[in-house]
């Protein structure tokens, strides 16, 4: 039997800016592969720090960040923000890391 990770937090809206759009256009990838990963606490390329920062941040709440290349080399944050004062958080985002 596979086991079949579920997402750790969810991830309230997901916006995608317009450099992230023009470079999934471009290499023909799915954001959707890499909010997947995101959601399941892959957090793709960051360092030991950072990582260790998202996992605190699935239990207090901070913001969350994930750092991908995408095949043509270009490279892709996703971010889900803080939760808010309703016990959510409210928005992930797709972006370049020069949109930030």
């Amino acid at each position: 039997m596979i086991s079949i990770p579920t997402p750790r937090f969810s991830p309230g809206r997901l916006l995608m800016t317009p450099g992230a759009q023009q470079a999934f256009t471009a290499t023909g990838e799915s954001p959707l592969t890499f909010v997947d990963r995101h959601l399941k606490a892959d957090w793709g390329e960051i360092d030991d720090e950072d990582s260790a920062l998202n996992d605190d941040a699935l239990e207090n709440g901070s913001r969350l960040l994930s750092a991908y290349t995408l095949k043509d080399g270009t490279k892709l944050w996703v971010i889900t923000e803080a939760v808010g004062p309703d016990g959510r958080r409210e928005a992930t985002t797709i972006l370049l890391p020069e949109e930030y």
